[in-house]
């Protein structure tokens, strides 16, 4: 029997993540059922479990995956950033991925109410982001950039709650075009002010 490659295989993996990504977005976990899954990633029970092993180690792999491409951006330009990109351009959000992406995050928060156990392992991978957030604003304040009369930990949490609240506007369908003047508010709040002499 050939051997798989390991390219092969990651793009198995991407194609299931993508095509979970929109069942459980249009069907939330619950209604994310064996054949929906199949359904949605054009493949059988059998090619989808042979990579995840159940379906909230499914449901966990595409949160996971998500919350580290967005630690990618925070990273490299910080989190108002990834909060610009939903806004970037409005023709995305009405396309599938974009309200995929809202619908998963949106599924990550209820689950984080109802479920203790989801809860206490999902804990694990929401520090990933955390961590590049405040990672990204020690390196600014640092670089003389970023406010220094407020803690970082405050500064992280304020940045999460506003992206927090901007992902539920946009999932409640509100409009955002204006938007981007607000999220120049928010970074203006955490940028350091330096005096004319």
């Amino acid at each position: 029997m050939p051997r798989v490659s390991q390219d092969h295989l990651d793009a198995r993996r991407r194609q299931i993540l993508d095509g979970a990504r929109a069942c459980f977005a249009r069907h939330g976990y619950e209604g994310a059922t064996v054949r929906r899954l199949e359904e949605a990633t054009s493949l059988s029970r059998g090619a989808i479990f042979h990579h995840f092993r159940d379906k909230e180690s499914l449901f966990l792999a595409l949160a996971e995956d998500d919350a580290l491409r967005m630690a990618d951006v925070v990273a490299e330009q910080g989190l108002v950033q990834v909060m610009r990109d939903l806004l970037d351009e409005p023709e995305k959000r009405t396309e599938e991925h974009a309200a995929d992406w809202l619908g998963t995050r949106l599924e990550v928060s209820r689950r984080l109410r109802t479920d203790p156990d989801f809860r206490a392992r999902w804990a694990e991978r929401s520090e990933q982001l955390t961590a590049a957030t405040r990672q990204r604003l020690i390196r600014q304040r640092e670089a003389g950039n970023l406010r220094d009369d407020v803690d970082v930990t405050v500064l992280t949490s304020f940045l999460e709650l506003v992206l927090e609240g901007l992902v539920s506007h946009l999932a409640m369908g509100l409009p955002a075009d204006d938007m981007e003047p607000v999220l120049d508010l928010v970074e203006e709040t955490v940028r350091r002010h330096r005096r004319n002499s």
